[in-house]
This record gives structure tokens, C-alpha cells and sequence, in this order.
């Protein structure tokens, strides 16, 4: 995802690229165990320590972009800055939502975890396009390429199926509110031209929380480090000089 942002980065700089539990080459859970939200912190935290890094520049995108956001706000002395790309927190929504995902949590939890071969790392790549209509075709193959491995009668890819299953708690936007109000290093928002917009309310809310940075747009959809990696890149190295 972010390989063609970490070749347009300084070549001095100490890149360090977390595949989260059950992502990419991470191991995945045994039979039967699920995944939380806040295990992925537990993975940020494990990482800074394992590698002895503090404190880091954080960048995440989508809910990569929420897990680094709540970790600089319960980690405040371990980041330097933040950015954050297509994301400005998890979910959140109501209170009474909680119920609903309770439901559809344990509604889940019979389904079986399915994994599709695909004869080739082009049929995998033309199935990343057809479940995300903004990746470019070079994208989408190369996350086919480095996101499959090879089994017998093709490639499959490496996650863990039972990601798709709901999470089965979620911060309601209040909570969501209290984390971002944590937040204590400088935060930029990147988004694509044609993917997240930040013209509501809600939105604005969770920006006054962080020090209202202005949204930075990019040329690209929702996976914009993938359509524009040099300017993204760019982004980025001013950001980290400016808060280094």
C-alpha cells in the first residue's frame, strides 16, 4: 500500500511499513479467535518497542489512519506527528448503536472463513478492481503481487478471512471526539480529490478536536498513496521536516 510513497521518501530516512495482525505477511489469530480495534494498538506498540523507536512521525491511512490517532492520544510522548490519509478517526455514530453491532457481530460469527484461489496474480488483481473501482490497474496488480501468496491452482490472497467479521465494540462519536481532544502532536489530513469530503459538521467537530488542520486535497480516490505516491510523498516530507 505504501510502497510507492516509501521509494519517493528521503533514502535516509528509517521507514518502518506494520502489516496489523491478520494483514499482509502478519500472522493471523488461531480458529476461532476474533479481532478488536484495539488489538491494532497493542501492534503499534509492540512494534515501537520491539524496534526501540520513540518517538516516531505516525502515518496511516483509512482505519490504519483511526489506529494512529488513537494511539498518539494514549501514547502522546511516543509521536512526533501524525498523518493521517482518507481518515479522522474510527466510526463512531450514537450510543445506540452499540446494540445493532452486537447483533451483527454475533451474526457473524457462524460464517465460515472462506478463502478464494485465483488462477493467476492477474485474476487477483482484476478482483481488487472489481471490489475497489479507484484503484489503477498498475495499483491493483501490484497489491496483487505483493498481497498474494502462491498455493496449488493459483495464488490466494495473504489476510485473514476472518477480518471481514464485525467488530464487536466501536467507539460512539463522543468517544471518538475524546480521543481526537487527546491528540497532543501535530495532525495533517490527507484525502483524495474524489474521496473523503470534510464539509460537514460531524466532520468539522472532529477537526477543532485535532487543531483544525485544513484537509489537504489530493488528485485521487479513497486509495490516494496509490494514485498520486509522489505528491503524497511530498506531503509528507514537508510535514515530518516541519515537525521534526
Amino acid at each position: 500500500m505504501f510502497d510507492w510513497v516509501c521509494e519517493a521518501l528521503p533514502r535516509v530516512w528509517h521507514l518502518v511499513s506494520l502489516d496489523f495482525r491478520g494483514h499482509g505477511f502478519s500472522g493471523h489469530l488461531s480458529a476461532g479467535a476474533l479481532y478488536n480495534f484495539t488489538d491494532y494498538l497493542a501492534d503499534v506498540e509492540a512494534t515501537l518497542d520491539e524496534l526501540r523507536l520513540s518517538p516516531v512521525h505516525l502515518i496511516g491511512h483509512s482505519m490504519g489512519g483511526g489506529v494512529a490517532l488513537a494511539y498518539a492520544a494514549a501514547r502522546p510522548e511516543r509521536v512526533k506527528s501524525l498523518t493521517a490519509i482518507e481518515s479522522i478517526g474510527s466510526a463512531g455514530g450514537p450510543p445506540s448503536n452499540a446494540v445493532s453491532r452486537m447483533r451483527q457481530f454475533l451474526a457473524d460469527l457462524p460464517k465460515p472463513p472462506l478463502k478464494r484461489t485465483y488462477e493467476s496474480i492477474e485474476a487477483a488483481a482484476a478482483r481488487i478492481q472489481e471490489n475497489n473501482s479507484s484503484y489503477s490497474a498498475s495499483a491493483a496488480l501490484h497489491m496483487a503481487r505483493f498481497g498474494t501468496r502462491p498455493v496449488a491452482g493459483g495464488v490466494q490472497f495473504t489476510f485473514d478471512p476472518a477480518q471481514r467479521k464485525r467488530f464487536g465494540f466501536s467507539f460512539d462519536e463522543d468517544q471518538t471526539l475524546a480521543i481526537l481532544e487527546a491528540v497532543r502532536c501535530k495532525v495533517q489530513i490527507l484525502h483524495g480529490t474524489s474521496g473523503f469530503t470534510f464539509d460537514d459538521a460531524l466532520m468539522k467537530a472532529r477537526l477543532a478536536k485535532i487543531g483544525s488542520p485544513v484537509p489537504i486535497a489530493i488528485p485521487g480516490g479513497h486509495h490516494v498513496q496509490l494514485d498520486s505516491p509522489l505528491e503524497v510523498a511530498q506531503k509528507i516530507e514537508a510535514f515530518v521536516r516541519a515537525n521534526a
